[in-house]
């Protein structure tokens, strides 16, 4: 039996860090789904820009969407529905079987709403009318600007993946908000069964710890991070204020780790997949990353409820010199930046590849 079957089998989910319209058209997403045990997948606009860029596979679309009027954002949109709605309908039988749980994927709003709470939900609404598929996310950025954003969306019923969580703080600050969406609904009798997931980014930690922590803590912060959010995840499940909610029909918001390859070359390449097994939680990875677990990982149990040896390694970090909450901040921020910065890449790529295609 594969490593993915088994991390299965404990209870998280595994989704896939990639999108293409080859991986789609070839089967091969499809045999992720059989073979590696795969329940979703997300996307962001560097994983568009790479496979819109590197391939031909988009160019008849692109010059009938150019025909008829479309650029810049609309354009991107019309592109990454196409392939996300493909890839929501290879994920329905789960999303059937698993009564909603599982099966979703996941579509970014444009960055430059950030600051914009009321045009970020108005656009969540309509890329997740357009899509017409129950399983399909709408990313809105955890930060302090995307509060709003997220109770307003879960209020009007759009299902939510939370990204750029970087730590226990932020990941209750979106858990905060996806239930203050979810209490809006109960004052007013609407259905609770709004879905949602917080997506915490794990690599980044030991990337920009990489050449300060000392060598017996190296590639130790994100795990010591996911361990502590996961407990703050289970304390919250059995909070008060969350039973009540879960009493009147609504499920939990589940944790997601994200960023999960391996960004230090000394390391296993499946460091963090090993690492962070926990139920009712999802790991969503690079395609390679997959290929590798599912090749040579092992699952080696699940996570301990408490956290296990988190608050000792966060502590022996603190020791070393490293300030948390200020790293957080500046993951979040430096996060934020690169995502706007991937966005036009995204926007200049296709106003290129809709030029050459339209002089051709």
């Amino acid at each position: 039996m594969k490593a993915t079957k088994h991390l299965h089998d404990l209870g998280q989910s595994l989704w896939l860090d990639n999108i293409t319209r080859e991986l789609l058209t070839s089967g091969t997403l499809k045999r992720y789904i059989d073979e590696f045990s795969v329940t979703g997948l997300t996307s962001n606009p560097t994983i568009f820009d790479q496979a819109i860029t590197h391939s031909s596979a988009y160019d008849e679309q692109i010059r009938r969407l150019v025909k008829l009027g479309h650029t810049g954002e609309d354009l991107f949109f019309e592109l990454a529905l196409e392939d996300l709605t493909k890839a929501a309908d290879l994920f329905a039988p789960v999303h059937d079987r698993t009564a909603g749980v599982d099966g979703w994927v996941s579509l970014e709003v444009s960055p430059l709403l950030a600051h914009d709470a009321k045009s970020t939900v108005a656009e969540a609404k309509a890329l997740h009318r357009k899509a017409g598929r129950p399983n399909l996310f709408i990313k809105i950025p955890g930060t302090k600007e995307g509060a709003a954003a997220i109770e307003e969306a879960i209020f009007s019923g759009v299902p939510v993946n939370v990204t750029l969580l970087f730590s226990r703080k932020h990941y209750l600050n979106a858990a905060d908000a996806y239930m203050r969406g979810l209490e809006r609904r109960l004052a007013v009798s609407l259905s609770l069964d709004v879905r949602s997931v917080a997506s915490l980014f794990i690599s980044r930690w030991d990337k920009a710890t990489m050449e300060k922590a000392p060598a017996d803590l190296r590639n130790k912060l994100g795990i010591a991070i996911g361990k502590q959010a996961y407990q703050a995840y289970r304390d919250l499940m059995d909070s008060d204020r969350w039973q009540r909610l879960e009493n009147q029909g609504a499920r939990p918001q589940r944790l997601l780790f994200a960023s999960t390859g391996t960004k230090d070359p000394a390391a296993p390449d499946v460091l963090y997949i090993s690492a962070l097994a926990a139920p009712h939680t999802v790991n969503t990875m690079p395609e390679n990353t997959l290929l590798a677990f599912g090749d040579h990982g092992r699952e080696s149990g699940a996570l301990a409820r408490d956290g296990g040896d988190a608050e000792q390694v966060l502590t022996d970090f603190a020791r070393a010199g490293v300030d948390l909450d200020e790293l957080a901040a500046d993951l979040q921020e430096e996060g934020a930046k690169s995502f706007d910065a991937s966005w036009q890449d995204l926007l200049n790529s296709i106003e290129s590849k809709s030029k050459s295609l339209k002089a051709a």
